[in-house]
């Protein structure tokens, strides 16, 4: 595939490229260019002529554009599904959901483009501005860069791409290093639908292609999902341009387990949201699961059973629950932490073996805070069941981390709920549901080293526009 360069599909200036690799048996997929700095400072100069189509384009056309790629993706949802679920390496029902989610986001943003509203101010609250008037309306930023990561790619790139285009700013997207095909065919569909030219780029290759973006004077915000250290990275080199920067970071997802939760639906929800779902490569996944005393033995002996009939293989097949990581180095990594646990005193309940890229799903027990094991996350499938006896104590031993993304307790105690809310340094608290679970019409983010702002779709339609006023001054009253 090529990357889409000023409304031309074409291969990076000096004839790099990346091969893609299908995680589960590292068969070569694909090939994309790998841009060089010359590309991107091609991209960046042809977004400014792409800004100023969009921010010409009415909100009804970008509503056509957006509403019309939405039915293209429903219409080829099996195939984008498939597609994707070789590169990435989830399940093929996850792969083909999350293409169907990306359709839904592009149809909210679709609509979002066409309330996009500003407000009318009376001043005469004001001593001597009684007869003024001011209003405001939002106009678009410029030119957005997406940064999208591997494990959702198509869903969040969505989000991004969709929210950036219904603002009417121009998108330049840096795809996933491991796995950009799926989201490149489906910008062939935002080409195909009438964008203006240049309105939004493709642009694939690695690290040094994201660091390019983010110093281009020409950009006005990045857009980013992905690690903490990479967040911080962005941070530092943006600021030299006073770029708008909206992250979306790493987690350390808690999860409380009261003692009157129901211990089956529990384990359901645990193994659901830490090995099955994404192959426990999602920021939002259940990574430290406190459960109190009274109830910790029958809900580890539930996992466990849970666990021990968890097919691992390819994604493609039905009968699969449990994919590879998206390449060695993330399975070498897991290995690493679950080795690194095991030395700090925790022990290995079931799992903890790594073939190839797949990592077995591994239960720990005896993970004591302030260890590695607990304080930082875990990018794959390994669940640390940790008791507690009060249930503050839980809530201060779920907020003992740097991260802050979201939380879910397991109550009927609305009590209970209602103090989760008020006490945990998250962005989302979840009832009764693991924490792997995102909503697109409600705000996603979190706190601390999870990232700032949030994403959804009706809060990235504000954050990708600038307010501007206009001050109306003695337009009311006698003598007019």
């Amino acid at each position: 595939m090529l990357m889409l360069i000023d409304g031309g599909w074409t291969k990076a200036a000096d004839g790099s490229a990346d091969p893609i690799f299908n995680p589960v048996n590292n068969e070569q997929i694909g090939e994309v260019p790998r841009a060089g700095e010359g590309d991107v400072a091609r991209a960046v100069q042809a977004a400014q002529a792409g800004r100023a189509r969009m921010a010409a384009l009415p909100a009804h056309r970008r509503y056509e554009i957006l509403e019309s790629v939405a039915r293209r993706i429903e219409a080829n949802q099996e195939e984008l599904g498939r597609l994707l679920c070789q590169e990435n390496g989830k399940r093929l029902a996850e792969t083909t959901s999350e293409v169907g989610v990306a359709a839904r986001i592009f149809r909210g943003y679709a609509e979002e483009a066409k309330r996009l509203f500003g407000k009318s101010v009376p001043l005469d609250s004001i001593p001597g501005r009684e007869h003024s008037l001011a209003i405001t309306r939002y106009e678009p930023l410029g030119v957005i860069a997406a940064i999208v990561p591997f494990n959702y790619p198509v869903e969040l790139w969505s989000h991004k791409v969709a929210g950036g285009l219904a603002a009417g700013n121009a998108v330049i997207t840096k795809t996933p290093e491991d796995c950009p095909l799926a989201v490149i065919e489906i910008s062939r569909y935002l080409e195909e639908a009438g964008l203006p030219q240049a309105a939004h780029q493709v642009l694939t290759g690695g690290r040094e292609t994201g660091e390019a973006l983010v110093r281009a004077e020409g950009v006005q915000m990045i857009a980013m999902t992905g690690s903490t250290a990479a967040g911080k990275r962005i941070l530092e080199v943006a600021a030299q341009t006073l770029k708008k920067v909206h992250l979306e970071l790493g987690g350390n997802d808690a999860t409380i387990i009261c003692e009157d939760a129901d211990i089956d639906q529990v384990a359901d929800a645990l193994v659901a949201g830490r090995f099955t779902s994404g192959n426990g490569q999602i920021c939002c996944a259940v990574k430290r699961v406190l459960v109190h005393r009274s109830i910790f033995e029958p809900l580890l002996a539930a996992v466990t059973e849970r666990t021990a009939t968890l097919k691992i293989g390819d994604p493609l097949d039905a009968a699969t629950n449990v994919g590879p990581l998206i390449n060695t180095r993330a399975a070498e990594r897991v290995e690493a932490q679950v080795r690194q646990a095991v030395a700090d005193g925790a022990k290995i309940v079931t799992g903890g073996k790594r073939n190839g890229n797949f990592y077995e799903p591994t239960i720990l027990t005896g993970v004591a805070p302030g260890t590695p094991a607990f304080a930082e996350e875990t990018f794959g499938p390994v669940l640390p069941l940790i008791p507690y006896d009060d249930f503050e104590a839980a809530l201060d031993l779920a907020n003992d981390s740097p991260f802050g993304l979201q939380a879910a307790i397991f109550t009927r105690d609305l009590r209970k709920i209602m103090r989760a809310y008020e006490r945990l340094d998250v962005g989302t608290v979840v009832v009764n549901h693991t924490t792997a679970v995102r909503v697109e019409s409600l705000p996603f983010g979190g706190n601390k080293a999870s990232g700032n702002g949030r994403e959804g779709i009706h809060e990235t339609l504000l954050h990708m526009s600038k307010e501007k006023t206009l001050l109306l001054t003695d337009v009311f009253g006698a003598g007019v």
